[in-house]
């Protein structure tokens, strides 16, 4: 009598195999479908955008905010002269209407945006002129840093960059040492919990160093991307953003046994942010119903204060909303990964 066969024994061992490795089934299965979905909602179809226009007010350009506002192509804003400035350079208007005497259009003819909302500005206003000849006008062009894709994503990078090697570094390192039992020996001795964990959150620190410079220094010689605010304020933003994930990292590690169950935890957490933080495409793509979730996520709020000092080298208080929700998911991270953690 012929006894099993070799090969079926051997693939059926290798598909039960497979399926007892929930990181394995999650990347195979989930991840394509929370990807998709993600990716949906960000690209659905969506109406037509209208132009952002800025109008200075007390300008020349302010007798055409009628004819602007009436057509369905514009969105139209009435700003004072530092309001607008402060428009135009954070991209909150794509165009600014202004000029004393003669209409002037300031815009940043590197942002495909912005050239397409001076020509439906412009169109609206020709039409409204009802002369035969154009009104006149003068176009400001005005190259302004951060106007670039490159500009844009760049934080984006650092701060998922930040996500990853704090989380993934925390919590692989506890697991790995709660399996070798280094943990269980660790709590025989008089060290308390709370500075044990703490010493994970400031040994991250001693990594910033070799992991951010680099990104920064290479991104300015290869790219020209310049970061427009203050070094110290990147510094701060990036180190809290680091302990915010590192006290994460814990919290997921807290329990888990195992590389595969800590592995599972860890992209439950982190894939959401990939999706849905702006690392790639704007947060604001997202439905406005969602999107108080979107934007109290740690890594939406680290991406949008590391853009605000990158590229509109805003103050503390641009993103003192930002720091606060960091700070918070750091606290609330650490205090609960103190409560749940355990040795062995």
């Amino acid at each position: 009598m012929q006894g099993p066969s070799p090969l079926r024994e051997l693939t059926l061992a290798r598909i039960r195999s497979f399926l007892r490795e929930p990181e394995a089934l999650f990347w195979t299965f989930g991840f394509p479908i929370i990807m998709a979905i993600g990716l949906g909602l960000a690209f659905r179809e969506r109406p037509a955008e209208r132009a952002a226009v800025g109008i200075e007010r007390g300008s020349a350009a302010e007798r055409f905010a009628p004819a602007l506002r009436a057509s369905p192509e514009v969105d139209v804003t009435v700003l004072s002269p530092d309001s607008a400035e402060r428009a135009l350079r954070k991209g909150d208007v794509a165009v600014l209407l202004a000029g004393r005497h003669t209409l002037a259009y300031r815009y940043d003819p590197a942002r495909a945006e912005s050239r397409s909302a001076q020509l439906i500005a412009d169109r609206v206003v020709q039409r409204a002129g009802g002369a035969t000849d154009r009104v006149p006008s003068i176009h400001d062009r005005e190259r302004r840093p951060g106007g670039r894709y490159i500009d844009w994503v760049l934080p984006g990078l650092i701060g998922m960059n930040l996500m990853s090697t704090g989380m993934w570094g925390i919590g692989f390192g506890l697991v790995q040492m709660r399996q070798k039992k280094q943990l269980k020996r660790m709590s025989s001795t008089p060290m308390r919990r709370r500075d044990f964990l703490a010493a994970q959150i400031l040994a991250r620190l001693a990594f910033i160093a070799l992991e951010v410079p680099p990104i920064v220094l290479f991104a300015w010689l290869a790219f020209g991307v310049k970061v427009q605010g203050s070094l110290a304020a990147l510094a701060l933003v990036v180190t809290l953003g680091a302990m915010t994930f590192a006290g994460l990292g814990l919290l997921a590690s807290a329990r888990a046994r195992t590389i595969e169950g800590v592995s599972g935890l860890l992209n439950l957490v982190m894939l959401p942010m990939f999706v849905l933080s702006g690392v790639f495409f704007p947060a604001t793509r997202y439905p406005d119903a969602i999107q108080p979730v979107v934007q109290a996520l740690p890594l939406t709020a680290l991406n949008d204060a590391l853009r605000a000092i990158y590229n509109d080298a805003l103050p503390i208080s641009g993103y003192a909303v930002e720091l606060a929700i960091l700070a918070a998911w750091m606290i609330t991270g650490f205090l609960l990964s103190l409560r749940f953690f355990r040795w062995q």
